[in-house]
């Protein structure tokens, strides 16, 4: 079977071990543990959410919304503010037609993205 470019372009792009596409987030149970890779595209952090970090993750099937809770801050910081490339592994939390992941383990990923740069052989 031969693959068109996009789909060869989605099999070598570096993808951290086990990570789940975004676009198959509705397949596991609520409740379940998983890990996602994805680019941050949007970190929020409300004064009304006392101290809850809202992160936004994209990848090339779509985004996850990530909550990292007050605690669990504290403890991956530096990840959650500095990483462009972040591996998240939590729990599925779903109300409705909405998906988060409940963040339990924050790992930047980012130097991955550096193997982009470099030469195909």
């Amino acid at each position: 079977m031969q693959m068109t470019p996009n789909q060869l372009q989605q099999a070598y792009w570096p993808r951290p071990p086990s990570a789940l596409a975004a676009k198959r987030l509705a397949q596991p149970p609520n409740g379940a543990r998983v890990a996602v890779a994805g680019l941050v595209i949007l970190r929020q952090r409300p004064g009304t959410a006392n101290g809850v970090i809202f992160l936004t993750l994209e990848d090339e099937t779509g985004v996850v919304n990530v909550i990292v809770w007050r605690n669990l801050y504290e403890k991956f910081r530096r990840a959650v503010i500095a990483g462009r490339l972040l591996r998240v592994t939590g729990r599925i939390q779903r109300e409705g037609n909405v998906t988060h992941l409940i963040a339990e383990q924050v790992e930047d990923v980012s130097p991955m993205l550096d193997m982009l740069l470099l030469p195909s052989d």
